[in-house]
């Protein structure tokens, strides 16, 4: 679950909201003048983040790298029909 608090009343329930994401692994969105701009998430799942964003910057890497000398527009719609192509396969396997 995901709770909501602004930074002040996360301020005066710190205790109580670190109890929240560790024993019932929720997560706990931080707002300031209404807007959001951090999380308190349980540790597990911020290591899995931190995996997941690890892999997906490798990821650019490659690709990056594979498209090293393409100009952009040549690559950008390389990389939209292919996306396009993927989409169409897919809509053909999904009765619907």
């Amino acid at each position: 679950m995901i709770t909501e608090a602004s930074a002040v009343t996360f301020r005066q329930n710190l205790g109580e909201m670190l109890n929240q994401v560790q024993y019932r692994h929720d997560s706990v969105l931080i707002n300031k003048d209404g807007k959001p701009v951090a999380a308190l998430v349980d540790a597990r799942l911020f290591e899995r983040i931190r995996r997941m964003q690890a892999r997906f910057d490798q990821l650019c890497q490659r690709i990056e790298a594979g498209y090293d000398g393409v100009p952009e527009e040549a690559g950008i719609a390389e990389i939209e029909a292919a996306i396009a192509a993927d989409r169409r396969q897919r809509n053909q396997r999904t009765p619907g």
